[in-house]
């Protein structure tokens, strides 16, 4: 039996707050990681290139402040939970915040906080499934795949534009 070659793309955005690759296939992003130095190698084509480009597109329109939604196709491994809780987080309006034990709740796993906040920590999108806007009790900002500055800073983003909206 012969392995199916799949198709990968990746293209990269600088930014304030560091150096972003998108990874793709063919059916749209399955990566965002954010870098210390910059990737300097843009590679890919077809349907995978273009939906690595369209998301980082979307990206620098976002912290841009001219996006508050994305559009590009995700594919997302993940246990179910995970995939529970990844699917809740678009739900999130834009510069809003919810706690862990609210998003449990309202998942119908109201002891699972600590299982949400794993699932946060290992979404694969970050920014692209907003996971920086689920916060700690009392809003306190606990733990972010790409640190808490990021958070920090994508939360003062979005309330800033929320309050200046372009």
């Amino acid at each position: 039996m012969r392995a199916v070659r799949q198709e990968l793309a990746r293209a990269s955005l600088a930014t304030e707050i560091g150096f972003f690759v998108v990874t793709a296939n063919q059916d749209g992003v399955l990566a965002v990681q954010r870098l210390a130095q910059p990737w300097g190698v843009e590679e890919g084509d077809g349907q995978a290139w273009v939906w690595a480009l369209s998301a980082v597109e979307e990206l620098a329109e976002y912290l841009g402040g001219r996006r508050q939604a994305f559009s590009v196709p995700l594919v997302l491994g993940g246990t179910p939970f995970q995939q529970k809780v990844w699917q809740a987080l678009p739900g999130i309006p834009y510069g809003t915040t919810i706690a862990y034990t609210e998003l449990a709740q309202a998942l119908g796993k109201p002891k699972a906080a600590r299982a949400v906040g794993a699932a946060c920590a290992a979404n694969p999108v970050p920014i692209l499934l907003p996971c920086h806007r689920v916060v700690g009790r009392g809003g306190m900002l606990k733990g972010y795949a790409l640190g808490l500055p990021v958070k920090e800073y994508l939360l003062a983003l979005e309330r800033r534009n929320n309050e200046n909206p372009r």
